[in-house]
């Protein structure tokens, strides 16, 4: 019989927090970089090669460059592949494309980790709104990674943004993880869930949460190379990720450059990120 008790998650001091984010500094750097790099006839090879060399060029370690055999530094998806794909110097990004970076660093090995994703121009409107409302959807769930909050509280936020947003698929096979002295930790994260479940979230705990969302139905299949995840009737994709700390003052986005962007609006109280109006929080 199946044990019942929670999963034990890892709590940090305060200074491996620190680790953390200089790791997460790291990783946004490299995505950014990768990302101010998509263009049409840019390969996904080539952006693998930016964030190497971001990486190395700040005395850090890539996280995923042979994770149980993962032959990169970044995972790349265009349009319909979800998460987990393999660069490729074949793979060349053509205008209208979705494409979403993953990546993750460590420094003193701890482990931060994060993704984005990217419209190109003449991608559609329909597109561009879920982008949009993925990462709204992953800024609700951070406002949630509060001390003496449940676990299932954060996977509650991203469900409830994204129903209010629109018809999307929220994918249940890959969720997020908890992170720190490695990459992936309990507990999973999920996206979706009643509140109220799960471990009770506190001090020096630390998240990786990512909302993964289709056009169209959320399930998945695997490709032959052992990695791509893509959707199963073809819809188009949208990720996004941030490794979040646990702490008094609020959630500790470790790796955000800055606050959520324009028109992203979140609860007072994440650090970096500024007030939001109550009546906002929808």
């Amino acid at each position: 019989m199946r044990s019942k008790r929670e999963p034990c998650v890892q709590v940090k001091t305060r200074a491996q927090l620190a680790k953390m984010h200089e790791a997460g500094q790291v990783v946004a750097s490299a995505l950014r970089a990768a990302a101010d790099a998509v263009a049409p006839g840019v390969t996904t090879a080539d952006l693998d090669a930016i964030a190497s060399a971001q990486i190395a060029a700040a005395g850090a370690a890539p996280s995923f460059l042979g994770y149980h055999g993962f032959p990169a530094t970044i995972c790349t998806c265009i349009n319909e592949e979800i998460v987990h794909g393999i660069p490729s110097a074949s793979r060349v990004i053509r205008e209208g494309d979705v494409v979403s970076i993953d990546c993750g660093a460590s420094v003193d090995g701890w482990h931060a980790d994060a993704a984005l994703t990217v419209g190109l121009p003449g991608v559609s409107a329909e597109l561009a709104t879920l982008i949009a409302d993925c990462e709204r959807a992953l800024w609700r769930g951070l406002a949630a990674a509060r001390p003496g909050a449940r676990l299932s509280d954060i996977s509650h936020a991203v469900e409830r943004s994204v129903r209010a947003a629109g018809e999307y698929g929220i994918v249940e096979d890959y969720v997020g993880h908890g992170i720190g002295s490695e990459m992936h930790m309990d507990p999973p994260v999920p996206n979706h869930g009643r509140p109220g479940r799960g471990p009770v979230l506190a001090e020096g705990m630390a998240l990786a949460i990512e909302p993964l969302l289709v056009l169209g139905s959320p399930s998945t299949r695997l490709l032959d190379d052992g990695w791509t995840v893509v959707s199963e009737d073809g819809g188009w994709s949208a990720h996004f990720e941030h490794t979040v700390a646990i702490t008094a003052d609020g959630p500790w986005v470790l790796t955000a450059l800055t606050g959520p962007p324009a028109g992203v609006l979140v609860p007072a109280g994440i650090v970096g990120a500024p007030a939001m109006h109550p009546q906002a929080a929808g």
